[in-house]
């Protein structure tokens, strides 16, 4: 039976890959945190922890008519970001794939009303939510398997719920200790181009509004406290300061770890830092002693069946 070993919120901004020298040009001579951050991690979790695969749910990645996990035998390239490739150019990745994982979350979809495709094509792209990642916890470690799953632009919470529901369930029936990391912002608004230069720092002043760094600084305490109920409570509310991808990578991570019944504390790595205009912070949540509580039931959803013709519906009575 496979298990969940770890999960992680974690900041994948395009600076952590920039040099040294260039994140001092843009932060008054002062390194960002959120590298030290991620390079402690490594330190403390990824070379020491007992896991097979890292599956990472990319805020980047927007599918739009079901969500896609990937299922390719090994991904390897040079990537060019298209959003930023004076920043992002030529960075070689290389890892093996888990096709076997990623097809038993495909296999999942139904049980919880929801469409999951596993995809092996070679071809298909890939994105800097993964790769900067990568790079820091993953590069130089080959024998560890790396998985994405991106997120549906038209979906909403619950569907984000259910596509946790359906991975942690298949994690469950396999034999793999499996880390995940949702891979993204908090708060998510960029000062406008004429602006954005004067925001580059990553003091909190930078933020793009007080009632964003507030939100996301609650936030964090609520994440060390291990109070992801009241963090999925105020969805709505966090909702308004436009978190990245809707904050799905979070809420996927959830329905993996049992949602409100999670209360497994955040250790946070380097500071909350601002990166023009977007809350960014590194949060990591060890294994609780008895293990993260078991995935939800998803209710058998009628217009799932009458759209897809099953499973069927149970009979009356």
């Amino acid at each position: 039976m496979g298990e969940i070993v770890g999960a992680g919120l974690l900041a994948h901004v395009p600076t952590i890959v920039l040099p040294e020298e260039t994140r001092r040009e843009l932060n008054n001579g002062e390194d960002s945190t959120l590298v030290a951050g991620l390079q402690q991690l490594r330190r403390e979790v990824f070379e020491t922890l007992d896991y097979d695969t890292v599956v990472v749910l990319d805020s980047h990645w927007a599918t739009t008519v079901e969500f896609v996990v990937t299922a390719q035998d090994r991904r390897s390239g040079l990537f060019t970001s298209e959003e930023l490739p004076r920043g992002m150019q030529r960075r070689p990745y290389d890892f093996p794939g888990d096709p076997e994982l990623a097809h038993l979350i495909a296999s999942k979809a139904a049980d919880h009303s929801t469409w999951i495709t596993a995809i092996d094509d070679h071809s298909l792209p890939i994105f800097y939510a993964t790769t900067n990642l990568w790079e820091f916890l993953g590069q130089g470690l080959p024998e560890k398997r790396w998985i994405s799953i991106g997120v549906c632009q038209t979906a909403d919470g619950e569907d984000a719920y259910r596509l946790g529901r359906a991975l942690g369930d298949a994690i469950a029936a396999s034999d793999r200790k499996v880390v995940l990391i949702a891979s993204g912002a908090m708060s998510h608004t960029f000062w406008p181009l004429r602006q954005l230069r004067d925001h580059e720092a990553a003091g909190h002043e930078h933020i793009f509004s007080p009632g964003a760094l507030a939100a996301d600084l609650e936030r964090i305490e609520w994440f060390k406290a291990g109070d992801h109920q009241r963090v999925l409570d105020t969805m709505p509310e966090f909702l308004r300061f436009r978190p990245e991808a809707k904050f799905m990578h979070y809420q996927m991570m959830l329905g993996a770890l049992g949602e409100e019944r999670c209360t497994a504390t955040g250790r946070q790595y380097g500071e909350y830092e601002n990166s023009v205009g977007t809350g960014q912070a590194h949060l990591w949540f060890d294994r609780p002693a008895d293990g993260f509580p078991s995935p939800k039931t998803t209710p058998l959803d009628p217009d799932y069946v009458r759209q897809t013709g099953g499973p069927d519906l149970p009979a009356a009575g």
